[in-house]
Parts: structure tokens; sequence; C-alpha cells
């Protein structure tokens, strides 16, 4: 069950951040500010609070999407001609993603445990159902704009 969960969600994040970096970069940057505001109402953060929210989580989102970046260049790449890799470079090139997964979950502990202590522990949960809930309605409002055509 825990296996199937762990696939579900890594497929969605090979889908959302596929969709994200085939887009053009004003596209990008308005999702951005969107979440931006969408987190800002959601926290209902003090002037205190954002002064010290932001700049953690922007670092914490530019280390992330690094990662993702390296990602994409060093594996995901090579996988477009996943019937020529041989077993010895599948299995380098899953070590490589494991490794990429394993400082991915570093980094969030860590983004966790200093924003605990920048905000609220209630507020910090608040952020994540936040990012949950802005990439479920983006999600949303893509598959509307497919259905509708537009």
């Amino acid at each position: 069950m825990n296996t199937n969960n762990s696939i579900r969600i890594l497929i969605l994040f090979l889908l959302t951040t596929t969709f994200f970096y085939g887009q053009n970069r004003p596209i990008r940057d308005k999702i951005k500010t969107l979440k931006v505001a969408f987190i800002t109402e959601r926290l209902s953060l003090t002037s205190e609070e954002a002064q010290v929210f932001w700049p953690i989580y922007n670092e914490h989102e530019d280390k992330i999407e690094a990662i993702k970046r390296k990602e994409r260049r060093e594996i995901r790449a090579k996988l477009m001609n996943f019937d020529e890799l041989s077993e010895k470079q599948a299995d380098a090139l899953l070590n490589d993603l494991i490794a990429l997964e394993n400082e991915k979950h570093q980094l969030n502990v860590n983004f966790m445990e200093k924003m605990s202590k920048a905000i609220t522990s209630k507020k910090t949960f608040l952020l994540i159902k936040a990012e949950e809930d802005f990439k479920k309605r983006l999600l949303k409002e893509m598959r509307d704009r497919r259905r509708s055509g537009g």
C-alpha cells in the first residue's frame, strides 16, 4: 500500500514537472505568483512571520528546483532511450535517482524544522495543506481547460 502511494506521488510529480517545464517562462512565473498569493492568504502571516517565512520558503523552493533540474538533466533525459539502456546503466541511473530522492527528503525535513521555528507548528501544517490544495486546484484547472479546448 505504501509503495503504491509512493508510485502515485512520483507519477504525479513527474506529470506536474513535465507540464510546468514544457510551458513558457511567463506561465511559470504566473503560476508562482498565484501560488505565493494562495499561500499568503491561507497562512495569514503576521508581518514579522512573513519577514522570516518568505526567505526560508524561497530558499527551499530554489534548492528543490535545482534538484528537479538535475533529475531531468541527468536521469529523465537518459530514460528517453530506455530500451537501449543496459541493466548496468539502469542500475546506476536508479542509484542516482535514489540519491536525489534522499537529498530532496533531507531538504524537506530541514525545511519543516526551520519553518516550525519561524512560524507555529500549526501554520507549518497549514503550509503543507495549502501547497497540496494549490496543486489540486492547478491540476483541476488544467483538466478543465483541456476539456473545454482552451
